[in-house]
């Protein structure tokens, strides 16, 4: 059985808020179903290099997180797997993040 869904637009406000207490630079950058769109987020590394997480359920139905592409990937191979998600999804939302840490803060685990 699924955990219960938080919907969209809460769950973005909640990562928002929770990088800007710790002072990293944040936004959307495209806006989703409020309801019942997914999330992908963006951690910009640096100019050249990003993450790429997005939300996904374990075998079990526990939301988390799955990264697209490995721990560290290209800024262009990033920016082609989130045309892609949203050709797939247009409901989908994306967060982007600069923080040459990588500090992934948001809930779940990394699947």
């Amino acid at each position: 059985m699924t955990e219960p869904r938080l919907k969209a637009s809460l769950l973005v406000q909640a990562i928002l808020r929770r990088y800007d207490l710790e002072a990293i630079p944040a936004y959307i950058r495209r806006k989703g179903d409020p309801d019942a769109g997914t999330v992908i987020l963006k951690i910009a590394l640096g100019p050249q290099d990003a993450m790429l997480l997005g939300q996904a359920r374990d075998a079990e139905g526990r939301a988390g997180w799955l990264r697209l592409g490995g721990e560290r990937i290209r800024e262009a191979d990033a920016e082609a797997a989130i045309a892609k998600a949203i050709s797939r999804d247009p409901d989908v939302y994306v967060i982007e993040v600069e923080d040459g840490k990588g500090r992934v803060l948001v809930e779940g685990p990394l699947l």
